[in-house]
């Protein structure tokens, strides 16, 4: 009896085991936590794609209707309706660079991201309106402008 108490408690996993667990947590932590970054980047960025999209669509309207590109999302809200809400104003910068060559339309408008943003200040948004594509923060690094 004495023995099968001592077989019960001499039973258990030895540091070997542990060890192995514990490189392999570290290894799948190393791969799901780049991952997850990347995740809530894109999902930062998604905003001011959003907005972009609104904000070069708005920009064609104004210029259909005064003849000139605007200089700001200030000059789109006080003309035609440009609805960006204050909480992303708060967390983007954005920045209108159009111009129309020939009936062609070329240029990008751009959103920096400012303080309150919580992927940090700093980090750029670019929709070139001659490909269409985004470039910069929260986007796919494949080369390609990824959207």
């Amino acid at each position: 009896m004495y023995n099968s108490f001592k077989k019960k408690i001499q039973e258990g996993f030895t540091l070997v085991e542990i060890l192995i667990v514990v490189v392999i947590i570290g290894i799948l932590a190393s791969i799901a936590v780049p991952i997850y970054f990347d995740y809530v980047e894109r999902g930062y960025a998604t905003d001011a794609k959003t907005q972009l999209r609104s904000i070069y669509e708005s920009s064609k309207l104004f210029k259909s209707e005064s003849g000139d590109w605007p200089d700001d999302i200030i000059e789109l809200n006080d003309s035609n309706g440009l609805n960006i809400p204050q909480s992303t104003q708060n967390k983007w910068d954005f920045e209108i660079s159009l111009t129309d060559e020939d009936g062609e339309v070329s240029g990008t408008i751009t959103a920096t991201s400012l303080e309150e943003m919580q992927g940090g200040s700093g980090q750029v948004v670019t929709y070139d309106v001659v490909t269409g594509k985004y470039t910069g923060y929260g986007q796919k690094d494949d080369g390609s402008g990824g959207e």
